[in-house]
């Protein structure tokens, strides 16, 4: 049986839609999934139609009031079974702050229960809380579903950290087995450095007693799709409500590389090939030993560059510039300076020579002007006669 938890302390990755859709894609090739809703805010749960109350047993109960996980078992497809969540999973941090061993209760819940699965797929909430520990504590691997962006890339170092914390102290079985990248445009540059800073990241931990030193970046991506976000609002997963969009393609995808990772190949005609953009992967099943990534024939380097220093020169005029010497210098007159160099110096337009400027003497009046003289106004000879309107006389009726 193979525990994997999915995480990412950064929210809006994509954690919940891969739950739920690797979980329906591996039901599909045969094998038995119990999918684990950690999140308080039940987003697995509503995805599958099941109304998160206070009706259900939910994980709530398993943690809290040591109900055995068998009574919150609901099977909601074929060879898909889900343990739900509620609002109520917020406080189970507060009410067992109390209590011995709290890191590993959902541990001893599955070990004292008959599980018999292929498959169990732990939904964590974005944190790295009580909750996040538990899944880690009962794990042996961990995928993380990624988006291509900067800050979900220094987001990762944070959770291989909390990781590698839990395998030296809790579960020492406790592995990466890949990062699947999410919301994914292959036209972007920002995508294609993050993937080889990835790439890098993980090379460098081959060999390592780290918990990463066997993962992949699988070959799997998960396109942008409009179908992914429509789904869960029909309680559907992306292979019931649209079987042939580039979401169930990469999905489908998804879950045979994940399944080549144990050695087992598919059963032909199991899972139905889509070729949509060349983003499936073989069947046939691979080595168990870890996959080293070739590195890419052009290296990239990381995003800050440094550039070598550029000595710029400013240019040397192709002429020298040649001093105006007055043809009649006068005691007066300002000492003349070379003419600087400017974009303008060359252009064929020539400038008037004022030293050649002769002043001819202008009297006062010519100079300032004295402003026109007004004539004066003749009054009007013609008398005015004032007109009076005649007035019709009214009668009056008696």
């Amino acid at each position: 049986m193979r525990v994997i938890a999915l995480m990412n302390q950064k929210g809006g990755v994509g954690k919940t839609t891969t739950t739920v859709n690797l979980g329906a894609a591996l039901a599909e090739a045969g094998k038995r999934v119990c999918l684990i809703d950690l999140d308080p805010q039940s987003h697995l749960t509503i995805n599958y139609g099941v109304e998160p109350s206070a009706d259900i047993v939910s994980l709530y109960n398993v943690l809290v009031e040591e109900r055995p996980i068998t009574e919150a078992l609901h099977e909601v497809d074929k060879n898909v079974w889900l343990v739900p969540s509620s609002i109520d999973l917020a406080a189970a941090e507060i009410e067992l702050v109390s209590i011995l061993g709290r890191e590993q209760i959902l541990k001893k819940r599955l070990e004292d229960a008959d599980f018999d699965y292929d498959y169990v797929l732990l939904d964590c909430p974005p944190s790295l809380g009580l909750l996040t520990i538990n899944a880690l504590a009962v794990a042996n691997e961990v995928l993380i579903p990624m988006q291509p962006h900067f800050l979900a890339l220094q987001g990762v170092g944070k959770l291989l950290e909390t990781v590698q914390l839990v395998n030296r102290r809790m579960n020492p079985i406790l592995k990466v087995c890949g990062i699947v990248l999410t919301m994914y445009d292959s036209q972007t540059k920002l995508s294609t450095e993050v993937v080889n800073d990835l790439s890098s990241f993980i090379e460098s931990a081959k060999g390592k007693p780290l918990p990463w030193a066997a993962a992949r970046i699988f070959k799997s991506k998960i396109r942008r799709n409009i179908k992914l976000a429509e789904s869960p609002s029909f309680g559907q997963t992306i292979l019931k409500y649209d079987s042939a969009s580039n979401g169930a393609a990469d999905y489908r995808a998804l879950a045979r590389e994940l399944l080549s990772m144990e050695g087992t190949a598919v059963a032909p005609g199991a899972v139905p090939v889509e070729l949509r953009g060349g983003n499936d992967v073989p069947a046939e099943p691979v080595a168990a030993l870890p996959i080293a990534i070739a590195a890419p024939s052009i290296i990239i380097p990381p995003i800050a560059i440094a550039s070598p220093p550029v000595a710029l020169s400013a240019p040397t005029p192709s002429f020298a510039p040649q001093p105006i010497v007055p043809t009649a210098p006068s005691a007066a007159a300002p000492a003349q300076h070379p003419a600087s160099h400017s974009p303008f110096s060359d252009s064929t337009i020539a400038s008037p020579d004022l030293t050649t400027l002769e002043l001819t003497p202008q009297s006062a009046d010519s100079i300032n002007p004295a402003p026109p003289t007004r004539p004066p106004r003749t009054p009007n000879p013609k008398p005015r006669t004032p007109q009076t309107k005649p007035q019709t006389p009214q009668t009056h009726q008696g």
